[in-house]
């Protein structure tokens, strides 16, 4: 006979669940009772709310307002070829009900903002916070704070992870205890300009849906207090302990001062919160030149002129213009060599134009070499591209392969 809180099917569907003495059938009508929110479809998102459902959650939000791109496969698992282009929390709640019908998904088209965080987060028990930017891990975690809910965080980067259990109870800190300041504009690097072994995102994410089913069932997460750092090249997996809550944290103390109205986090941060849409803004207009009007006024008249490449070697193998040259960004300002030939270049009445893949690393060339190179007005012949390659492909030749 089934249980009266599980059904037969339910029995059978979670029975290696079942038979665990930490599990058992309370702790499985736990799960099911519970609720846990993931924001974030994406590397961390996907293996995170894929266990969750397979587990027995009773509901599942997810949110996310952006549509499967191609170069999220391989490592994005809940979503298909033939899913691209659509939304990915459509895409991942098909997905997702397909593995277990039993399982509430709901769906919120949206990126999660000061305005809709805390209605959003105050409807689930439990958060996963699986996003790749500052500015969302601030507003989660406040989001959390003000409604009293446990948050689950990872992040992945290369071959590296970290994940750790915010605002569990009275001891764990809050993102701002241990960040009370957010990093300098540009200095965080995200797995879309930085990279990701696809399989990075899948370890972190899935040891987050098993911190979220520990919370669920009533056993203590490991890393509230704590948090895990993987290095996937060495296979090192280290447990550190962080600090307690801050006494003074704006958040969570007795002292606090933010408001469930929260705060402008894009001003807070001074950045974007789309990785896509972030642009540095460290050089003035007449120092910078649309790739179209690079394109005619420069190409096409054959202006005597050298297109300088500062993205990263490995970058540059994967796609390049024929007629650049290459000087990564990190050689350039290491040494005298990249400031040599750069002004070899000036004396021989040549203009420089720099470039990199969105337009960022180019303008740090820019300022980098006005800065350093011996004043002169030569140094006026120094201008990067905007929007870089990434522009160049959308604008000027569509041949070129985006990565």
């Amino acid at each position: 006979m089934a249980s009266s809180f599980l059904s037969s099917d339910e029995i059978t569907r979670y029975s290696r669940q079942l038979i665990l003495p930490e599990i058992g059938p309370e702790g499985q009508k736990k799960l099911k009772e519970s609720s846990v929110l993931v924001v974030g479809c994406g590397g961390l998102g996907c293996p995170a709310s894929l266990y969750l459902s397979a587990s027995g959650f009773g509901k599942i939000g997810l949110v996310d307002g952006d549509v499967v791109d191609l170069s999220n496969l391989h490592r994005q698992v809940l979503h298909t070829e033939h899913a691209v282009g659509t939304l990915k929390t459509h895409s991942a709640r098909n997905t997702l009900k397909a593995l277990n019908s039993n399982v509430e998904v709901e769906t919120f088209e949206t990126k999660l903002t000061r305005e809709n965080a805390i209605e959003i987060v105050a409807k689930f028990d439990i958060i996963v916070d699986a996003t790749d930017n500052v500015i969302a891990r601030y507003l989660i975690s406040d989001a959390c704070v003000m409604t009293g809910k446990p948050l689950v965080s990872g992040s992945a980067l290369r071959f590296d992870g970290q994940l750790t259990v915010y605002n569990y109870d009275k001891e764990t800190p809050c993102y701002r205890c241990l960040f009370p300041t957010p990093p300098p504009p540009g200095t965080v690097t995200n797995c879309s300009d930085g990279g990701v072994l696809g399989v990075v995102p899948g370890i972190i994410g899935s040891i987050q849906a098993m911190e979220a089913i520990k919370i669920a069932v009533g056993i203590r997460p490991c890393y509230a207090g704590s948090m895990l750092l993987m290095d996937g090249l060495s296979g090192l997996f280290r447990k550190i302990k962080i600090r307690s809550k801050k006494t003074d944290c704006i958040a969570c103390s007795d002292k606090r001062t933010l408001t469930r109205d929260l705060m402008d986090y894009e001003a807070f941060c001074g950045t974007q919160s789309c990785p896509q849409q972030q642009g540095l803004k460290i050089l003035l207009p007449f120092e910078r030149i649309p790739v179209q009007e690079y394109k005619k006024q420069v190409l096409d008249s054959n202006e005597d002129h050298v297109l300088i490449d500062v993205r990263p070697k490995v970058e540059q193998d994967i796609v390049k213009l024929p007629h650049s040259i290459t000087l990564p960004l990190s050689d350039l300002t290491r040494g005298t060599q990249g400031l040599k030939l750069v002004q070899d270049l000036l004396e021989k009445d040549k203009q420089v134009y720099v470039m990199c893949r969105r337009g960022n690393a180019s303008q740090k060339a820019v300022r980098f070499l006005k800065d350093n190179l011996p004043e002169s007005k030569a140094r006026d012949d120094i201008r990067d591209l905007v929007g870089g390659l990434e522009a160049w492909a959308n604008e000027v030749d569509s041949s070129i392969s985006l990565y």
